[in-house]
């Protein structure tokens, strides 16, 4: 989202299992508590410092419920530190939520109370949804420089009934709510290469769950590239995907279908993985490709943020075009819409060209997108916070100059 357009082998190659991570570099200028990827991360700063002033916001319409529900995003505080904020139903109030003396690096909301689970220092930490009575739940300790993955607590995930918080750390984990204890249930695989480095040769941390609760998509980390498979919690079973060689199925990207028996994924890039729209059984795992990245035209089709609406429609973002370059990181995207197959009676329901986007998220209902469109072009995780209509008639709407990592609040 959660949480990306870094490429997928240098921010495992970095860390991982840090993969969620999310460098957001501006300031809103909202109240703040107490005060890698170097090379970008630096870049990026440099960038936004230089044209923040330029960011101008598009005020809401006038209406008291402009959202379906609250949003939830990162953000940079006046001290420069990741903090989770939330922007409120009416499309203009932002409360900060956290107050933390060190970034904020991963995070979730639970859809009962709208408490707030995150990470920050290594540490598991919960907060009410006011952002008080805070609670340390896992201290994962000082991070091993050289192996940042061996003690790293990352992407807490809540459940479905707010009981259970799933968590990465040396592996798979489910804090319980009611007892405060915490258990581990698929244990990392790593391989010491001596000279003290150790090789990951099978990470897991969670993604989400289905709205039921009964399945977990989790990543699948390798040194070199990354997957996913379906965690069922009630039998401890872990299902791996099979078929459609190349897809980009992981990272937070892929969402369940209204019944839970499959998941939609896409991926918008050319290089390390194919591009193209895919359908997964939950059940089997079994990859289906709906969108095929190279249809042997001399074109390839570029896809991402699939979400399959109550109606039965899919809408996600789309290009076709030709190719020249062997690595492409961002197509000029179109907001379509078509069947749940991907192609029959796909339409472009607006005209406008998502080239810089860098994560969506659909309104419950699909009546809308909120885009995190990128300020400059190299700038590959957050961005300005738009909302757009998927009517065809209402204009988008500018939110806030700069966030990412999206959630609704219940």
């Amino acid at each position: 989202m959660q949480l990306k357009r870094i490429l997928i082998a240098v921010i495992l190659l970095t860390a991982v299992s840090l993969a969620c991570a999310n460098p957001l570099p501006l300031n809103m200028g909202t109240p703040a508590g107490p005060g890698s990827v170097e090379t970008i991360v630096a870049a990026t700063f440099a960038a936004l410092t230089a044209i923040s002033p330029e960011i101008t916001v598009t005020p809401p319409p006038s209406t008291s419920s402009l959202l379906p529900s609250s949003l939830y995003f990162l953000n940079n505080d006046s001290a420069g530190l990741k903090q989770v904020y939330r922007l409120e139903k009416d499309g203009k109030t932002v409360n900060q939520i956290t107050f933390e003396p060190a970034n904020v690096d991963g995070y979730d909301v639970s859809l009962v109370d709208a408490s707030v689970a995150y990470v920050s220092n290594n540490q598991l930490l919960m907060v009410n949804a006011d952002g008080g009575n805070r609670k340390m739940l896992v201290d994962g300790g000082v991070r091993d420089e050289n192996n940042p993955f061996l003690t790293n607590v990352n992407s807490p995930v809540w459940s479905p009934n707010g009981q259970t918080i799933a968590y990465g750390y040396k592996g798979l984990n489910f804090y319980s709510v009611s007892t405060g204890q915490s258990n581990l249930v698929i244990e990392n695989k790593l391989r010491d290469i001596g000279n003290g480095f150790i090789l990951p040769d099978e990470l897991y941390w969670p993604d989400h769950y289905s709205s039921d609760g009964s399945k977990l998509l989790i990543t699948l980390g390798y040194y070199e590239g990354a997957s996913a498979a379906i965690y069922y919690p009630s039998g401890n079973a872990l299902v791996r995907l099979n078929g459609a060689e190349g897809a980009l199925i992981c990272c937070g990207e892929p969402t369940w279908t209204s019944d839970n028996s499959a998941l939609y994924a896409a991926n918008p890039s050319l290089g390390m993985f194919s591009p193209g729209l895919w359908k997964v059984d939950a059940a089997t795992g079994q990859v289906t490709t709906l969108v095929t990245g190279d249809p042997g035209n001399g074109t390839f089709n570029f896809a991402d943020e699939p979400y399959l609406a109550p109606d039965g429609q899919l809408y996600f973002f789309f290009a076709n075009q030709s190719v020249t370059d062997e690595f492409i990181s961002r197509a000029p995207l179109q907001l379509v819409r078509s069947a749940a197959d991907g192609i029959t009676n796909r339409s472009v329901i607006s005209p406008e060209s998502f080239q810089l986007m860098n994560e969506a998220l659909w309104a419950p209902d699909a009546s809308l997108v909120i885009v995190a469109n990128a300020p400059i072009a190299d700038v590959y995780q957050g961005g300005l916070i738009e909302l757009h209509y998927t009517d065809g008639v209402r204009s988008m709407v500018s939110l806030l100059p700069f966030g990412g990592q999206f959630k609704w609040g219940p």
